[in-house]
């Protein structure tokens, strides 16, 4: 389970950047995998509102940050924490840029009627704090992160919000911080207890892995902490898997392979299950194995592509029912 901590202040040790550690802290001691993104000192250009995400699917902007692996990101985590100072009652104006290109996944979804499969169990919270002490203080701020989560398909668990903060010190010294971050992370953000940790596995990753992945997050989100890789990953997914997951509804197109490796020492799974081409998976102790003896379809027609991914729904689907 990935959570990001999406930091939005120009200050780089500020009361933000302490208030976001802190969750994060609370969320790695929970079990999530932690990742930042420090947005002022990431390359990320600007919305041009130019409406070709609307008509392509993709941001016209492929050579900054944001398109090289923050989209990928925001796919992956099950958890987003955004935090942002309040300037002028919004947000930062490089908290700004990255929403405002998130753009492209409202398109995807609303446009093209396609929705991650995480949708059901990724969460979004939104950290921010200000000098002032005035009762609208953080109404734009929150109009901002809600539709920011909606578009990123995360549900909206809820806010910490702080007023008269100027400092670190201010922030360190509000009385029950401990406390507020505790009951966001434990009650409103981390899934279920004892879902298993399950790794599906082929040889690149870039097919049949990352479809049994995605049905298997859609249909058993709520049981099972899934993660695909690959014994020899590709440089990217296979793009008629993508067309076909996207048949179904998937959005697929931010996935990247993962060598098995790095999976399992990211991961940690207790059930492995391999595609059906002879990986060899790292031996790790007390893992379940299964192999489900599946064509390649890398390669092949689109209806061969239709007919794996269909095989693929219905083994997921009974291996749910078998849990």
């Amino acid at each position: 389970m990935l959570a990001i901590g999406i930091q939005g202040s120009p200050l780089k040790n500020g009361s933000t950047a302490y208030l976001l550690k802190r969750c994060m802290d609370e969320l790695k001691a929970q079990g999530a995998r932690i990742e930042f993104i420090d947005v002022p000192r990431k390359d990320i250009k600007p919305c041009r509102g130019c409406g070709f995400c609307e008509k392509k699917g993709f941001c016209v902007i492929n050579d900054d940050d944001m398109s090289k692996e923050t989209y990928g990101l925001l796919r992956e985590a099950e958890i987003v924490v955004a935090a942002s100072p309040v300037f002028f009652y919004s947000v930062t104006a490089q908290a700004k840029a990255l929403i405002d290109r998130t753009q492209t996944l409202w398109s995807r979804k609303y446009r093209f009627k396609l929705s991650d499969p995480l949708k059901k169990t990724r969460k979004g919270c939104f950290l921010s704090m200000g000098g002032s002490r005035g009762r609208q203080l953080f109404d734009g701020v929150d109009l901002v992160a809600r539709h920011f989560f909606d578009a990123i398909d995360a549900s909206f668990a809820g806010s910490l919000t702080y007023r008269d903060i100027e400092t670190p010190e201010d922030m360190r010294n509000v009385p029950g911080l401990s406390e507020d971050i505790k009951q966001l992370v434990t009650g409103n953000l981390i899934p279920a207890e004892n879902r298993k940790k399950v790794l599906f596995a082929c040889k690149e990753n870039a097919c049949r892995s990352q479809m049994a992945g995605a049905f298997a997050q859609r249909l058993g989100g709520e049981r099972l902490d899934v993660m695909t890789a690959g014994s020899l990953p590709a440089k990217e997914v296979d793009p008629l898997m993508i067309q076909v997951m996207a048949e179904k509804g998937f959005d697929l197109a931010f996935r990247s392979p993962r060598s098995l490796d790095q999976a399992i020492a990211l991961h940690q799974p207790e059930i492995i299950v391999t595609m059906g081409c002879g990986e060899v998976c790292p031996h790790v102790p007390g893992a379940v194995q299964m192999d489900w003896d599946l064509p390649d379809p890398a390669g092949k027609p689109v209806e061969f592509m239709e007919k794996v991914r269909d095989e693929i729904e219905e083994k997921v689907s009974e291996f749910i029912n078998t849990l």
